[in-house]
């Protein structure tokens, strides 16, 4: 029997799920699609999505540690960076920025300590196809910056 794995859903860990939903739902724009606790008092598991990028968020201890970092390629990175930056949400005011790996990229840090990378894959200049492997140029030095 072949496996065939079908999709990753990351787990990012949660400690308020109004400064959650907050953050994913009305700065990044995404939905909710269920949630669930075992009763009131409970912590609740929820899944969220846009477009394809499902992700769960949960308040359980056991589930993940916070501060995790999600890698998400993707398409239309600029629309998605003037979006959520219009939108001014409070805490947060991502740049945008080019990678050493020939991407664009916008992370952003939710109030719990994860982070999403966004990216989009950039055409390489002909100029950069060119060069040689060994070429130290074609490597941008790490700028201290987030996306790297």
């Amino acid at each position: 029997m072949t496996s065939t794995f079908l999709t990753t859903i990351p787990i990012m860990r949660i400690f308020d799920v109004v400064k959650a939903k907050d953050f994913y739902v009305r700065f990044l724009g995404f939905a909710v699609d269920w949630e669930h606790r075992f009763d009131n008092g409970s912590p609740v598991y929820l899944q969220i999505s846009k477009g394809d990028l499902i992700l769960h968020l949960s308040e359980h201890h056991g589930d993940c540690c916070p501060g995790s970092t999600v890698f998400v390629w993707m398409k239309g990175i600029e629309d998605f960076h003037e979006t959520i930056t219009s939108r001014g949400y409070g805490y947060m005011r991502p740049g945008i920025e080019r990678t050493f790996y020939n991407s664009i990229c916008v992370e952003v840090t939710d109030p719990f300590g994860n982070r999403i990378r966004f990216n989009e894959v950039q055409r390489k200049e002909p100029e950069e196809t060119e060069q040689s492997a060994d070429d130290s140029d074609s490597v941008a030095e790490d700028s201290g910056t987030a996306c790297h």
